[in-house]
């Protein structure tokens, strides 16, 4: 059992290291589009003119991603100054009962991110001529992220790889 954890572990890495990829290119070409963009605009008194919906489509997918990896890592909003008093079996329960309420969260993001996905595509993006629908669909993708990471934490599969420095300090 502890060799195919650590199986899904390892892939769980692999896979996030492709997640973390994504993002982070989304967020250099998402710099270097608009800096082109205020250099060509200052200098030379010219815009390509997708360059602001490039921009924003990719800030909206570096965006949502960031909500997948931020609930991999157990980022978000917590507060636990509450629940550090409590027996370790009652946090046990919570973390069940959080793990349960982040799936739950993911396939609202699935199946409504879908559902305005879909709506959405008929409309075209005016700039590049792109269904809108290119915009919305990181929705779903990340609802199916999100429902991958809370069953990795529900199976005990820990695949943060950015922590606090204090985190657990007060344990």
């Amino acid at each position: 059992m502890g060799d195919s954890r650590g199986r899904w572990k390892t892939a769980a890495r692999r896979f996030d290291q492709v997640i973390e990829t994504i993002a982070v290119s989304a967020m250099v070409l998402m710099t270097v589009i608009v800096t082109v963009q205020v250099v060509t605009r200052k200098l030379f008194n010219f815009v390509f003119f997708w360059s602001e919906e490039i921009t924003l489509l990719l800030l909206i997918w570096f965006s949502f991603l960031g909500i997948a990896v931020g609930f991999r890592d157990r980022l978000h909003l917590a507060m636990d100054s509450l629940a550090n008093r409590l027996p370790k079996a009652v946090n046990k329960a919570l973390d069940v009962l959080i793990a349960l309420s982040t799936l739950a969260f993911g396939a609202y993001l699935i199946v409504y991110g879908w559902q305005f996905t879909a709506l959405m595509h008929r409309n075209t993006m005016s700039a590049t001529g792109w269904p809108s629908s290119v915009m919305y669909v990181i929705m779903p993708v990340t609802g199916v992220l999100v429902c991958y990471y809370a069953v990795l934490h529900l199976l005990g599969i820990d695949t943060v790889r950015h922590r606090d420095p204090d985190e657990g300090a007060g344990s």
